[in-house]
């Protein structure tokens, strides 16, 4: 478990063969009636982003560099584990680090990545060591492809990158912000990092179990991609791959309730970072494994009568989809035994709709040493 290099690209380790998702991916990209050697064409033109996924370019880095002043970037190795026998893939990972003080992890959802913060992190930062990573398939941490039951995205598998990631910086015990996926690896987390987490922080989910379990006709309407995403590969790949761009900005679309809440770059780096091909496949696996291997764990944790108990505070918006539809806190009451819990009047981007509310809420919950 040690740091990429600096001096290597870290991005020449994960060189594969080309994978079938991404033929037909070409193939569909260019229509129904096209030459093998237009397919392969299309093939090379893709090659180099893809074999450069955790080697972020010129305009990444100086994004990172406005949005994130005074942060350093690293890339982090991390060891593949055993869940239900299977073992999954180490990763990469690419992490962000600024501010003083004691350590919060700030864990984004999808299909965003680290910059998710941003409206936040100059008043954090004030009180906090602020460690900002991208989950593994998002961002430009690495990409792990298919596996069997999907483990390289059981929740287990993400969130033991991210305990990796706190130890390879210096930090055995910290507190944590998970925001949609982002939360649901923080839940494992918790779950089995009790000693390490101390204290945790859900924005606007519930259990993914517990969400499948509350599904009626509105919810699934409204969450449509919970059912699309967790289609057998490749056919929700190939149809977002067609219109990849489309399709990330019809979800903030779906999920923002406040007039320009993400900025025109930082959209265009949600677009890069989520609509490649690679990220395509991962956020698929990240929601079959949500509805297949995860929500298996969390029923056997359920039974076993396993339960956080750290303290937890649930923070919905109150203007979206979650808030209006499920009784957040609740649910919550029965995953962990110390719950607080507040709405603020937004939609699901808490962070990008309200950071003040938020930043208020997370004064009065986070330890501050």
């Amino acid at each position: 478990m040690t740091d990429t290099p600096t001096d290597g690209d870290p991005a020449a380790r994960l060189d594969a063969p080309l994978s079938r998702r991404s033929f037909l991916a070409a193939g569909l990209a260019l229509g129904p009636t096209v030459s093998m050697g237009a397919v392969l064409a299309t093939l090379a033109a893709a090659a180099e982003p893809a074999a450069a996924e955790v080697a972020p370019s010129a305009s990444a880095a100086a994004l990172n560099k406005k949005l994130l002043p005074g942060f350093e970037q690293r890339f982090i190795q991390t060891e593949g584990m055993q869940v239900d026998g299977i073992m999954a893939e180490g990763a990469i990972i690419n992490t962000l680090v600024g501010g003083s003080g004691p350590p919060l992890m700030l864990i984004h959802g999808y299909p965003e990545n680290h910059l998710c913060w941003h409206k936040m992190v100059a008043e954090l930062s004030k009180r906090f060591t602020l460690v900002l990573p991208d989950l593994r398939g998002y961002g430009d941490s690495s990409k792990p492809g298919t596996s069997p039951q999907h483990v390289n995205y059981a929740k287990s598998v993400m969130g033991s990158d991210l305990i990796q990631v706190m130890r390879t910086l210096g930090f055995e015990r910290f507190q944590a912000v998970g925001h949609d996926r982002g939360g649901r690896v923080l839940q494992s987390m918790m779950l089995d990092n009790p000693e390490q987490v101390t204290r945790g922080v859900m924005l606007d989910i519930v259990p993914s179990d517990l969400m499948y379990a509350s599904m009626n006709k509105d919810l699934g309407t409204r969450y449509f991609w919970w059912f699309f995403h967790i289609q057998q590969e490749p056919l929700p790949e190939n149809f977002i791959n067609a219109l990849p761009e489309y399709y990330v900005r019809s979800h903030f679309g779906i999920q923002n309730r406040s007039e320009s809440t993400v900025p025109p770059e930082l959209m265009a780096d949600y677009i890069r970072t989520c609509g490649e091909p690679a990220a395509v496949h991962a956020a698929c696996e990240d929601f079959r494994a949500g509805a297949g291997i995860d929500s298996r764990v969390l029923e056997a944790n359920r039974r076993a009568g396993r339960k956080i108990t750290q303290p937890l505070l649930t923070v919905w918006g109150s203007k979206g989809t979650i808030g209006q539809s499920l009784d957040v806190a609740a649910l919550w009451r029965e995953e962990a035994d110390n719950v607080s819990a507040s709405g603020l009047p937004c939609g699901h981007l808490i962070h990008e709709e309200d950071p003040q509310g938020l930043l208020s809420l997370l004064k009065s919950f986070l330890e501050p040493h």
